[in-house]
């Protein structure tokens, strides 16, 4: 089969591959969807993630599609089923697992190769998130659960509430789910991002938003706030500060963006202490988030086609991840793996 290959820094290849034999408990699947993500880009600049992949390997982790073999010890499961698969499990047995803490498990099985024509699914996602699709959802629209499961848990920790006034910094496919829910739970949504298309996406999701110029996120929303909840989907310094700058009174601010390793903010224990702030960060997902993130998208609250801007073959993906590393502000990309489509 053909997959992209991550040999290190902005190495991606695509290689023709032996297809791996099942083992006990799992399945394949014939990919029918693949989409780019902001940390997949990370991986490909970086060239490595400490917990996910170590190169040279099989990359992308965002898919749906159908399963064309079974191993023996799977039982709730056809050849033929249409599914979407999370990109970890959690192994339900350590501390973090029993206190039901899931997305911060010990021992976390993460899986890679969705920009393949196949992929081999683990026992355990098969057993813990591996979810069957109506006969109505689209391989896309299915793909995008993963990153809508995190959003979900973002959701839940923040503990929204219909009439609050949000603020989400960051106008990236993150970011604009964020919108979407936040919307969906009846807040009064502002997004302060940039990019015209990115914004203009935002405005037809019912997000009111702020053009940020440079790194000046408060420049941008402080005439609107301050802000019940600010949620920091970016990942850098400089916005989480604004994002405590931005919040009311009693606010809640939500550090959602992870920023590089090594790198570290400085905070007003003045305006924390007495402003009575609750500041949190919300990491990953849950099996019980990626179900709920998958009800949405079979609800048609998500659908692909606002947040994905572009196609590519699994052959033009190398030149795709170049693109988004000097900058491309597509916001996801659908790779067409299989052979003689578009």
């Amino acid at each position: 089969m053909k997959a992209a290959v991550l040999h290190g820094q902005e190495d991606v290849r695509i290689e023709e591959m032996d297809s791996p034999a099942l083992q006990s408990g799992e399945v394949r699947i014939r990919i029918g969807a693949a989409l780019t993500c902001g940390t997949d880009l990370k991986v490909y600049r970086r060239g490595y993630h400490a917990r996910m992949i170590t190169p040279p390997a099989v990359f992308g982790h965002e898919f749906a599609g159908t399963i064309t073999e079974i191993a023996e010890g799977v039982t709730d499961w056809k050849t033929g089923d249409r599914a979407v698969a999370a990109n970890s499990a959690p192994c339900g047995q350590c501390s973090y697992c029993e206190r039901h803490q899931p997305n911060l498990c010990d021992d976390l099985l993460f899986l890679n190769g969705a920009y393949a024509e196949s992929i081999v699914v683990p026992a355990r996602i098969v057993e813990k998130n591996l979810l069957p699709l109506s006969a109505d959802t689209t391989f896309a629209d299915a793909a995008l659960t993963e990153p809508l499961a995190c959003v979900v848990q973002g959701i839940d920790d923040c503990q929204l509430q219909a009439g609050q006034r949000i603020l989400i910094i960051g106008s990236g496919p993150i970011g604009l789910m964020f919108a979407t829910l936040a919307q969906h739970d009846g807040c009064e949504v502002h997004l302060a991002g940039r990019g015209e298309a990115r914004l203009q996406t935002a405005v037809q999701l019912g997000a009111t938003t702020h053009e940020v110029h440079g790194d000046d996120v408060v420049a941008a929303a402080s005439a609107s706030g301050p802000f019940d909840v600010v949620i920091e989907a970016v990942g850098k310094p400089a916005c989480w500060e604004a994002a405590v700058d931005l919040a009311r009174k009693g606010g809640t601010v939500n550090f959602f963006g992870g920023c590089p390793k090594g790198t570290a903010i400085t905070l007003g224990t003045e305006l924390i202490h007495y402003s009575n702030l609750k500041l949190l960060a919300s990491f990953h997902h849950t099996p019980n988030t990626i179900r709920k993130a998958l009800e949405h998208i079979e609800a048609g609250r998500i659908r692909s086609e606002d947040f994905v801007t572009g196609n590519c073959s699994l052959n033009e993906l190398p030149a795709i991840f170049q693109e988004m590393a000097q900058g491309n502000r597509a916001v996801k990309t659908h790779i067409h793996t299989q052979p003689n489509t578009p």
